[in-house]
């Protein structure tokens, strides 16, 4: 059984093009406003829209199916969403604009997000 530590060894960063699937089947929209950190794990069919900023910390694990939004085109909110290190976000979970989700947070499957905790 692989061990943690060893399941990224020869991780390398995506080739990503605005609007198309990467080789992981995952799209960007808006990707010069996306920030991809070290060792993320995206799952497929995943949607990013990064028109007002997305930043994917270190470490973070993204489910399948998930979606990402920086802007709503239903009620026009709009605001930078920032994955921090090492948070899990379950598959068919969408994160709406101006949702921060915290270091080493876990985010349940079939998740909506669209405000921060305030419990510390």
């Amino acid at each position: 059984m692989k061990k943690e530590e060893d399941r990224f060894t020869d991780w390398k960063y995506p080739e990503i093009e605005d609007g198309k699937l990467t080789k992981y089947h995952w799209v960007v929209q808006h990707k010069d406003n996306l920030t991809l950190g070290y060792k993320t794990d995206i799952g497929a069919f995943t949607y990013n829209n990064a028109e007002y900023g997305v930043t994917i910390e270190d470490y973070v694990q993204i489910g399948c199916h998930c979606s990402i939004y920086s802007i709503s085109t239903i009620d026009a909110k709009q605001g930078p969403v920032v994955l921090k290190k090492n948070c899990k976000i379950g598959s068919h979970s969408t994160i709406m604009p101006g949702v921060s989700i915290g270091e080493n947070a876990v985010v349940g499957a079939h998740s909506f997000v669209n405000r921060e905790s305030s419990e510390q």
